[in-house]
């Protein structure tokens, strides 16, 4: 496995640049909340922690995961950020419903990104089961929600500077 022995908390504030103008926009799935509430809380720690003013971060919750893509579209249009985190957690069932709101989201997520000038980040765990999920959202192997912050900050800058 990918993460088995990395710690997806671990970043170099050095090399980061200033967020403290940026605004960030995360949308939310309230689906498997223990896990995205989490997530959350980690992305929104880490965005503070590098700067980024608290009322510069916006947070919209959708239902599950498939309508993180209507709610990252939304944000995209009806608000000015520099980029945003799409948080969900999906995890193994014993259909193959797992399978399809996987890919539709992955999918949909890398549309917005090929379609629109503001980032999106993935941060959505498919794991196979929920102490997999747990390990990646504040368990052993960090939180994915701290990863996604370090990606929107430098994608933001990215944005800017390019």
């Amino acid at each position: 496995m990918a993460t088995e022995h990395k710690n997806l908390s671990y970043y170099d504030e050095s090399h980061l640049p200033d967020a403290s103008e940026f605004r960030i926009g995360i949308v939310v799935s309230e689906w498997n909340p223990d896990i995205t509430e989490k997530l959350l809380q980690g992305a929104k720690e880490t965005l503070l922690r590098l700067g980024v003013k608290k009322d510069h971060i916006t947070v919209w919750h959708v239902p599950g995961s498939f309508e993180l893509i209507y709610g990252v579209k939304r944000m995209q249009k009806n608000i000015f950020i520099d980029a945003i985190i799409a948080i969900g957690s999906i995890i193994r069932g014993e259909t193959p419903h797992f399978e399809f709101v996987s890919q539709a989201t992955a999918q949909g997520i890398k549309d917005l990104n090929v379609l629109n000038d503001t980032p999106v980040i993935f941060c959505v765990l498919t794991d196979d089961n929920k102490q997999q999920a747990i390990d990646r959202s504040g368990g052993k192997h960090g939180n994915k929600g701290v990863e996604s912050a370090v990606a929107a900050i430098k994608m933001a800058w990215l944005k800017k500077n390019s």
